[in-house]
């Protein structure tokens, strides 16, 4: 970015009050320019794939689609830098810590917002699009797993098995086997060795790669369209052509997804 040029943000806050002070700090920096106030997670998740801002500042404990599940929904190469503004308590704080995500606890000030914003400036200047998610996905299994269920560790960790005859995966989370078959799953993305599994309105986390996940799936029902991206070919209702020569998915769901021009032709050939 040149000196000139300001970064792009959108806030996204449930509470007006909150959303509308958060917003009048951020644009009397020099820095950043509010290109969006979102009331929740899907105005959130829309204004992300829409605007492509380079920050979001995330309220977490929103109505419905919460902070943690706007991040789960986002394409990695379509995730802006996350700061999230949470009143969580201090174990939160630690996992952020750990995971190197940014925040601001509640009540938020000037002096601890344009702190989080000169973080978030350094990073967005060393730190590759893809990258983003990764670290977000590792501190949200660890805070889930800790409020999901306090008893031991063995009973959060999270496994997956399939049954290639049965078309389905078996997902253990926090002490509970889910059974997904394939034809539900929507759209799978990888944040590091997290997978993020979409499937009927709800997304899993599971510890496995991308390249292990696809020998698992079916290959005639699932097709790659980014380095990290794998879609469900009969959830896809439109592609359109994108000016830098990628395309555009549109799912059943309503979710937009990008398609690398690297893919792009492998994604034709399905359709053809």
């Amino acid at each position: 970015m040149t000196k000139n040029l300001k970064y792009s943000a959108v806030i996204a806050d449930d509470e007006p009050l909150a959303r509308d002070l958060l917003a009048s700090i951020v644009n009397k920096t020099d820095k950043l320019d509010v290109i969006a106030l979102c009331k929740n997670g899907r105005e959130a998740v829309d204004a992300c794939v829409n605007l492509s801002p380079d920050i979001i500042f995330l309220d977490i404990q929103m109505p419905g689609v919460n902070g943690f599940e706007v991040v789960k929904a986002l394409q990695p190469e379509a995730m802006p830098l996350i700061i999230f503004v949470t009143a969580f308590d201090k174990f939160a704080a630690d996992a952020f810590d750990l995971h190197a995500v940014d925040y601001i606890l509640k009540p938020i000030d000037r002096e601890r917002i344009n702190r989080a914003i000169d973080r978030a400036i350094v990073r967005l200047d060393s730190q590759d699009r893809d990258e983003i998610k990764t670290p977000l996905i590792g501190a949200i299994d660890q805070i889930s797993r800790k409020i999901t269920d306090d008893i031991s560790s063995k009973q959060h960790d999270k496994s997956i098995k399939t049954d290639d005859s049965r078309r389905k995966l078996f997902v253990k989370d926090s002490g509970v086997v889910k059974v997904i078959p394939f034809e539900d799953i929507d759209w799978v993305d990888a944040a590091g060795d997290y997978m993020c599994v979409h499937a009927a309105g709800e997304t899993h986390i599971i510890r496995i790669t991308l390249g292990e996940l696809m020998e698992k799936l079916d290959e005639k029902l699932f097709v790659r369209i980014h380095r990290s991206t794998i879609v469900n070919i009969e959830r896809v209702v439109s592609i359109a052509a994108l000016p830098k020569g990628g395309s555009l998915l549109e799912l059943t769901s309503g979710t937009s997804l990008k398609v690398s021009r690297n893919y792009r032709e492998s994604v034709r050939s399905f359709f053809q």
